[in-house]
């Protein structure tokens, strides 16, 4: 066990990143305190004294390591039995996840949190590796009546939320502002409860097509797309297409009426019609671009066609080798691009992107 300088925990009050699992090594990042620990047996009194004052939680842990995995269940079910204070948790998962993991324990935890923290603003899972079901849902819209942001576009290959779960949330939770999905979890009924005249100003959407439930998910009007638009002008959307998505499915999720502010192409077909199509319609309101796809000359085009339409882009990055006049057309294009990845030549991997002065 190895908790390191109890009045670093003070800075935990408004902000804190805590990994569990790993050995001792805080450091601080202005009013956030990070300590890393090795967590055996019971909690620190000092710690446990601490969690009372425990505003913003981001956890980290390594579920594939006994120890990181019981450290961080049990500052949550400790975490449970003293939430009052508690207004956003983040946790996130470092490593890989055991085969076949369903990660109940962890889950368990999570919704005793959801059940004692009336005052939870922010609950973001998108790095929890295991299936999110309707359970944590309801228990969320039962426990959480202030929950402002809500993300649940996990890298699950099962989406097990259904659109019903969701629309009880949205009832329950009148002053949500931002939320993160699977695109199965979505309904024309949630897109019309978003857009209620009674409704608090929307500010994100964050869908995730990435499991087979989403390639089978009902198409959504380009309509319901424009009234939410409407009623919520300042709405960003951001939509994540993966490889479990067929061509056909890609047609009906990219509506002309969506606001994209990001669109993360990594599809295993078609990708230059995605990005021509983003180009004449997102052109007002995308700032974000990432592609993975095979080079080949008709990308070049179709990327340096967006590039001289879309001069809000601030980010684009290519996972794949592109032409120098791709390069140019960014630079010329697009005043507010603060950072890319567009590589001429193949390089070792990972590719670092590029900062603009």
């Amino acid at each position: 066990m190895g908790w390191q300088l109890e009045s670093q925990l003070k800075g935990w009050i408004e902000g804190s990143s805590l990994v569990a699992g790993t050995q001792p090594r805080p450091f601080l990042h202005g009013s956030n305190s990070s300590c890393e620990c090795e967590l055996e047996g019971m909690l620190p009194p000092y710690l446990s004294a601490c969690l009372d004052h425990v505003h913003n939680l981001r956890l980290e842990f390594e579920p594939s390591r006994e120890a990181s995995r019981r450290a961080a269940i049990e500052l949550l079910m400790v975490l449970a039995g003293r939430a009052l204070g508690l207004r956003g948790l983040c946790l996130e998962c470092r490593g890989e996840k055991p085969l076949f993991d369903a990660g109940r324990d962890v889950l368990e935890a999570v919704h005793a949190v959801c059940g004692a923290a009336r005052e939870l603003r922010h609950l973001d899972l998108r790095r929890l590796p295991f299936t999110l079901d309707d359970a944590l849902v309801l228990q969320a819209a039962r426990g959480c009546p202030e929950l402002h942001s809500l993300f649940l576009d996990n890298s699950t290959l099962v989406g097990s939320v259904g659109p019903g779960s969701v629309l009880e949330l949205l009832e329950a939770c009148p002053r949500l502002r931002a939320l993160g999905l699977h695109l199965a979890s979505l309904s024309h009924a949630i897109l019309e409860e978003l857009a209620a005249p009674d409704r608090a100003p929307f500010a994100l959407l964050a869908l995730r097509c990435a499991c087979p439930e989403d390639a089978r998910a009902s198409p959504l009007s380009n309509e319901a797309w424009a009234a939410l638009h409407r009623r919520h002008p300042g709405l960003a959307v951001e939509l994540e297409l993966e490889p479990a998505l067929p061509f056909e499915s890609v047609t009906r999720v990219l509506q002309p009426a969506i606001p994209v502010a990001a669109l993360r192409l990594n599809l295993s077909g078609d990708t230059v019609g995605p990005v021509r199509f983003a180009a004449h319609h997102y052109a007002s309101t995308l700032c974000v671009l990432e592609v993975r796809a095979a080079a080949s000359a008709e990308l070049n085009a179709a990327l340096k066609e967006l590039a001289a339409r879309c001069a809000a882009l601030r980010e684009v990055h290519c996972f794949c080798v592109v032409s120098h006049s791709v390069l140019d057309a960014f630079r010329a294009h697009c005043p507010r691009l603060r950072t890319y990845t567009l590589k001429l030549t193949r390089e070792p991997h990972p590719w670092r992107p590029t900062l603009v002065a």
